[in-house]
């Protein structure tokens, strides 16, 4: 089924899908990113006080953006599904250098688009600059698991209404559920797509207590760079075009399962021995990152690419690691395939099976991007840059549930009959094995890394390291998951509770606080009170989003919350200074 454009579409006026944003930029240069519907025959920037300069982009076109019937694009007499199948749906993306920039200088630019018919369409005027000198204050948000969850809108319309333009933003990834699905990105019809919230063109109503407001997001990103990184929700599983989309991202087989499957049917899927055979078929049949590494242009490393990388951003030396992993379900129902366990109509069909949490990209110590991560540590870049941070979305420190089981490979564990039948086919985490504690946050330590951001569990909480190092959670930004902070610490705030943990297990899971050790440092500002009186740890509601700024200016990361139920002023509820 081709994308479902009628006649009139094709002769009406055309639209940008997006506005631009920016990304890459260097000391005199900055790349302008837009999507359209329509390949054209031109696209161009043009750009400088007058507009009177022009950069032509290249274009390119999105190889794995669907539709099915879930999506939600369309208007609402139809429900919202326009797709009565999978569908691929036909974008594509336009990008532009904009180069002889002056780092002091901030300067408007457009974009324009030129359709087949010769009908043109342009953005409003926007500001770019290259990247900033070391020495320039800079208020960079700092944000995550956006997903397209009921408060991003008004998250990111008050980080505007609060703190003005922002020179960044850095996003520790989920940025939207289904990577594949385009309507996520663009033009979902509930009016929270990613884009639109971080261009402030979103068009999201929140009903709270009777009262409903409408949140358009914020003019973000088509003034200041976005840096992202990989989250779980970036990752799609097998491909196919029988197979819904929610399926295909649930279905992230590991490589190393479709490695075994291909080498033992290697002469029929590729007599030739095509080695670009082989990778197509290995990618289709385990996970990639295709639609996310083809929507950003970020900088990358020599191993990791885009994956995971390490770039300089005013006195800021910003290093991105790949460090996620499968979610798999927590409960142990015999028919459910998850965290702990295969589903018990599977056990005698391997291919069905989810290999547990397994993690997408090694970083356990002698990896790649771990031997990657301690050259770029030592690195004169990273030594000379007065704040060190580093981004990832695999909490190291939380309160939140996604932390159980230990960031390990899974052990498997096979039961049998007495006749050699299996039984169950579980999985352990071997606590002392967990590669972000064991192996990474030594070397952040040892480094001098002043702040870890990270996302994954939809909450606020903050933790320091002995050696000083400050791990912030700033992930909720549109719901929650919870806090398991234990009954003894109940609050008004709606999903306090503790984490589901296996019983029987040879490993003891931690049901309550941070597993890895470290105390919950509580706002310094104004914290929110529990039922008992006392100052709470964190933040884990469904109606308050908070977002952090990091100010380089003063040195500073505060945090602020807003409160969407009661529709009352932001409040800055921490702020710690990076040491």
């Amino acid at each position: 089924m081709s994308n479902p454009k009628s006649k009139i579409d094709l002769i009406s006026d055309p639209q940008l899908l997006s506005d631009p944003f920016l990304q890459l930029p260097t000391e005199t240069s900055v790349r302008v990113v837009w999507f359209t519907e329509f390949a054209g025959s031109s696209h161009s920037v043009t750009y400088g006080t007058d507009l009177n300069q022009i950069a032509t982009a290249t274009t390119t076109k999105l190889s794995r953006t669907r539709e099915d019937q879930t999506s939600r694009v369309g208007n609402q007499t139809q429900n919202g599904q326009v797709y009565n199948q999978l569908a691929r749906r036909d974008i594509w993306r336009h990008e532009a250098e904009v180069n002889g920039l002056n780092p002091s200088k901030r300067i408007p630019y457009r974009v324009t688009s030129v359709r087949e018919d010769g009908k043109t369409v342009s953005s409003e005027v926007f500001s770019l600059a290259p990247k900033p000198t070391p020495g320039t204050p800079l208020k960079i948000l700092l944000t995550s698991d956006h997903q397209l969850l009921p408060m991003v809108s008004a998250n990111l319309q008050k980080v505007v209404e609060t703190v003005g333009r922002v020179d960044a933003v850095f996003h520790a990834g989920d940025l939207v559920n289904v990577p594949d699905r385009a309507s996520e990105w663009f033009d979902d019809n509930r009016g929270g797509a990613f884009f639109p919230c971080l261009q402030g063109r979103a068009s999201y109503e929140l009903d709270k207590n009777g009262v409903k407001t409408i949140y358009t997001g914020g003019e973000l990103i088509q003034h200041a760079p976005m840096f992202t990184a990989i989250g779980n929700h970036e990752v799609m599983g097998r491909f196919s075009m029988d197979s819904g989309l929610n399926n295909q991202l649930n279905d992230a087989f590991p490589r190393s399962a479709a490695q075994r499957i291909y080498n033992v049917y290697a002469n029929l899927l590729n007599p030739n021995d095509d080695p670009m055979v082989r990778a197509a078929w290995l990618k289709d049949n385990s996970l990639n990152v295709d639609t996310y590494e083809e929507i950003f242009t970020l900088p990358q490393s020599s191993q990791g690419g885009k994956q995971y990388y390490a770039v300089t951003f005013g006195d800021i030396r910003l290093v991105v690691l790949y460090v996620t992993n499968f979610w798999g379900k927590p409960n142990l129902d015999a028919s459910i395939r998850g965290r702990y366990r295969e589903r018990e109509q599977d056990l005698n069909n391997p291919l069905k099976w989810g290999y547990g949490q397994h993690i997408f990209e090694p970083i356990a110590q002698g990896s790649e991007q771990y031997l990657w991560l301690q050259e770029e540590l030592s690195s004169s870049n990273f030594k000379q840059a007065k704040y060190k941070v580093v981004m990832l979305h695999h909490p190291p420190h939380t309160l939140g549930g996604n932390i159980v089981p230990a960031y390990t490979d899974p052990v498997q564990v096979i039961e049998r009959y007495a006749d050699g039948s299996i039984k169950a086919v579980g999985y352990e985490y071997p606590k002392e094995a967990d590669y972000i504690i064991r192996d990474v946050e030594p070397l952040l330590e040892a480094a001098g890394v002043q702040l870890v951001l990270f996302g994954h569990s939809h909450l606020w909480n903050r933790f320091v390291s002995p050696g000083g190092i400050q791990f912030l959670e700033t992930s909720n930004v549109g719901n929650s998951f919870g806090a398991a902070i234990g009954d003894s610490c109940a609050s008004a705030q709606s999903a306090v509770r503790k984490r589901p943990v296996p019983t029987g297990y040879k490993e003891e899971y931690a049901e309550t606080g941070d597993p890895n050790g470290l105390k919950p440092v509580v706002p310094t500002i104004a914290p929110l009170i529990g039922e008992d009186g006392k100052p709470l740890p964190y933040v884990a509601s469904n109606d308050i989003t908070v977002f952090s700024i990091l100010d380089t200016g003063a040195g500073t990361v505060s945090s602020y919350r807003f409160d969407t139920a009661e529709n009352s002023d932001v409040v800055q509820f921490d702020k710690f200074k990076l040491r």
